[in-house]
């Protein structure tokens, strides 16, 4: 069970799925070529949290505190306009399926993703409080096209990524249609869009989250999703 955010219904995060280097200029910051599928892991829904929650960085962390912003787009699914679950979905209709989108923020501890967890992201990325989304839940009528949007993130005021959705490699719809073959995709799951380039780890010299920062994700026609780091 996840938390719950507000929208014009209140949505309970029921799982959480991230899509890794999805925008061209994050993938160039990594020094590496484009992915040919969707590069996909998996986050604890418990690591999800709200806007002015603290992200809290465990003790776990703080002997290697690289942990590290990616601001994002959030997909809500919801279910099929007939109303069947989420499922092999054409791409056509991917769309549709979509419940509202959200301001997310993939903070990721780098050491436990990259070194800690034998090449695997799932630990890096699952600590709790470590999924802040919000700072509400916007219908797909209200958002309009989704491959239109600006996505920045402010970290002490200070502008580390602004880039817009159209950089996508894998746009929303074909996200949906990927991840639902053969996989039922319940209400309430939450996928994380992928970051754009500019995070901290990539950066000369890297730039990691300390006690005290705040950090802000804004997404185009969704608003600003504020949150501080406080270490345990």
């Amino acid at each position: 069970m996840g938390v719950v955010v507000e929208g014009p219904e209140a949505v309970l995060i029921r799982h959480i799925i991230g899509v890794g280097m999805n925008y061209a200029a994050h993938a160039k910051e990594q020094g590496k070529g484009v992915p040919e599928r969707p590069m996909l892991f998996t986050k604890n829904p418990l690591s999800a949290g709200l806007s002015g929650d603290d992200i809290v960085v465990p003790t776990i962390c703080q002997d290697r505190p690289q942990v590290d912003f990616e601001a994002e787009l959030g997909v809500i699914i919801g279910r099929r306009p007939s109303g069947r679950m989420v499922r092999d979905v054409p791409k056509e209709e991917a769309l549709a399926c979509v419940l509202g989108y959200v301001a997310g923020n993939d903070v990721s501890a780098r050491w436990w993703q990259k070194d800690g967890s034998g090449g695997q992201f799932n630990r890096g990325k699952s600590f709790d409080t470590f999924c802040p989304i919000g700072p509400r839940v916007v219908p797909p009528a209200e958002l309009g096209d989704p491959q239109r949007l600006r996505v920045c993130c402010r970290v002490n005021g200070e502008t580390m990524q602004d880039s817009n959705t159209g950089d996508m490699i894998f746009d929303v719809a074909t996200l949906i249609h990927e991840i639902s073959r053969g996989t039922t995709l319940l209400p309430g799951t939450l996928i994380m869009t992928g970051t754009p380039g500019g995070v901290g780890f990539a950066r000369t010299p890297p730039v990691f989250l300390k006690a005290g920062d705040e950090v802000e994700v804004e997404v185009e026609r969704i608003g600003i999703l504020r949150n501080a780091v406080r270490f345990e």
